[in-house]
């Protein structure tokens, strides 16, 4: 398959290279960098000619409307634009709709898995958009990622996944504030986490993630909060879900808690640049007041 593949940061050079390595014909477009091994273009618009799907892992929702005005005129018809990106869901509908003006498809689906998913092709992918350009896509998802939910209409990709990571912040900081009172009243991390990872109070942030460094397994917590997602990412976001949840005028007060704490902990702490579950030292080193 002839696919374009625009935004080559992080995430989307090692998704490229993995569709490269399999067999497709991939060609690349990123104003920053140029990764070797992949055939380059020297616009979004050259990218896209005679691509099948179009793949787009871009920062903001600003930015992919942007992109979308370029390529979309110079897209085949028919041809099924992919956008990878977490944004907020009103742009991938807006793009959705976009897309159908001009004869396209589009298909949004955000990913989870971080970089190391992105490298081993093990991220999972939450897909909104027509199920023929879902179906379209599969096989390509099947080699960048080992599973991928079709979640219904156009935004609905973007809506499970903040949904997913609203819950995902809120378990953490929960699981931060535990370990840090267990601390304070002498429990020892492993007893907690072998108490809790087992009982009624685990989750995914306690068992697979966490954030007490020598418990359980491997995690940043490991690495000095090296970050496998980074807090700034969690910031952002549970930033779109409360821009989400106004917009449906849906009551979530500890996502947006969670959004306000991570905020501080971004923007007035230390925590730019380090692991989200970096929210455990950062409970320790504070009291109560």
């Amino acid at each position: 398959m002839k696919i374009a593949f625009i935004g080559l940061g992080n995430m989307g050079a090692p998704m490229a290279a993995n569709l490269a390595a399999a067999g497709h014909d991939v060609t690349g477009f990123d104003t920053a960098v140029r990764p070797e091994g992949l055939n380059m273009a020297d616009s979004a618009a050259a990218a896209v000619e005679g691509a099948a799907v179009v793949i787009t892992m871009l920062p903001n929702g600003n930015i992919l409307r942007s992109v979308a005005a370029e390529i979309y005129p110079a897209m085949a018809a028919g041809a099924v634009h992919l956008d990878c990106s977490t944004v907020d869901v009103e742009s991938a509908r807006f793009v959705a709709q976009a897309a159908d003006d001009a004869g396209l498809f589009a298909i949004d689906a955000p990913v989870s898995g971080g970089i190391v998913g992105a490298a081993n092709g093990t991220l999972t992918f939450m897909a909104g958009g027509p199920e023929a350009a879902f179906n379209t896509c599969k096989p390509l998802f099947d080699i960048m990622g080992q599973k991928v939910v079709h979640c219904g209409p156009s935004g609905n990709g973007q809506a499970a996944k903040i949904c997913n990571n609203m819950i995902l912040g809120v378990t953490m900081i929960a699981t931060c504030e535990a370990f840090n009172l267990a601390d304070r009243l002498g429990l020892d991390r492993q007893a907690m986490f072998d108490v809790v990872s087992t009982s009624s109070g685990s989750s995914w942030s306690m068992n697979a993630y966490c954030p007490a460094p020598g418990v359980g397994p491997n995690s940043p917590a490991d690495k000095g909060y090296k970050p496998g997602f980074a807090a700034d990412l969690m910031l952002k976001d549970l930033t779109l879900a409360q821009a989400a949840a106004k917009a449906a005028d849906a009551d979530t007060p500890l996502g947006e808690a969670a959004r306000a704490l991570y905020d501080q902990f971004v923007n007035r702490e230390d925590g730019a640049g380090q692991d989200f579950s970096a929210m455990l030292p950062r409970f320790s080193n504070k009291s109560r007041g």
